[in-house]
């Protein structure tokens, strides 16, 4: 018997839309999709290796970033989730997902307001949209997006479309990058 949350899947199930977090140019030949959680260490870990990917292969990669909070396991991951999509309509998603990553120890409310007032965002009107969990359908659907495509695990990858199950080590990055790119 199975569960209804199983989903065996190498394709990435939900395509891209202009409501995605996007960073790199639109023509790259590779879009790295990426199942996150903000508060996980392997994630931390995945996006010092994803700068420097994106800073080798400028004109290459473009990152597609996706919430998959494992609230269960991360107690402020979903917190930090509708923090960094406050920041998003804000115009400021990336400049605050960065933040958090640097900040990965520091992800409770206080440092969360501690990094808006950082990042010159309006502390109260993000506390309040948080509170409100003004974004939390937009972290949700996500998450099921995830699901559909058979993410189990943070950080999942999706290489043009394809799950990507090799190492997030930078050398195999870049491999997987190149080959995709030349393919």
């Amino acid at each position: 018997m199975t569960t209804p949350m199983q989903v065996t899947s190498s394709k990435l199930r939900v395509p891209l839309t202009d409501d995605d977090h996007v960073r790199g140019p639109a023509e790259a030949p590779v879009t790295l999709v990426e199942y996150a959680d903000l508060q996980c260490p392997y994630c931390g870990q995945a996006y010092h290796r994803l700068h420097e990917l994106l800073r080798q292969r400028p004109e290459t990669v473009r990152l597609v970033f996706r919430h998959f909070p494992l609230s269960n396991v991360h107690p402020y991951a979903e917190l930090a989730a509708e923090t960094v999509e406050a920041a998003g309509v804000r115009d400021q998603f990336w400049a605050m997902h960065d933040w958090i990553f640097e900040h990965q120890d520091q992800l409770d409310p206080v440092h969360l307001s501690m990094g808006c007032q950082q990042l010159g965002l309006p502390e109260d009107e993000v506390a309040d949209e948080v509170a409100r969990h003004v974004h939390l359908d937009r972290v949700r659907r996500d998450f099921v997006g995830g699901i559909r495509s058979g993410v189990n695990g943070t950080p999942t990858f999706f290489v043009n479309g394809v799950r990507y199950d090799g190492s997030y080590e930078l050398p195999e990055l870049i491999a997987a990058v190149d080959q995709a790119a030349s393919s």
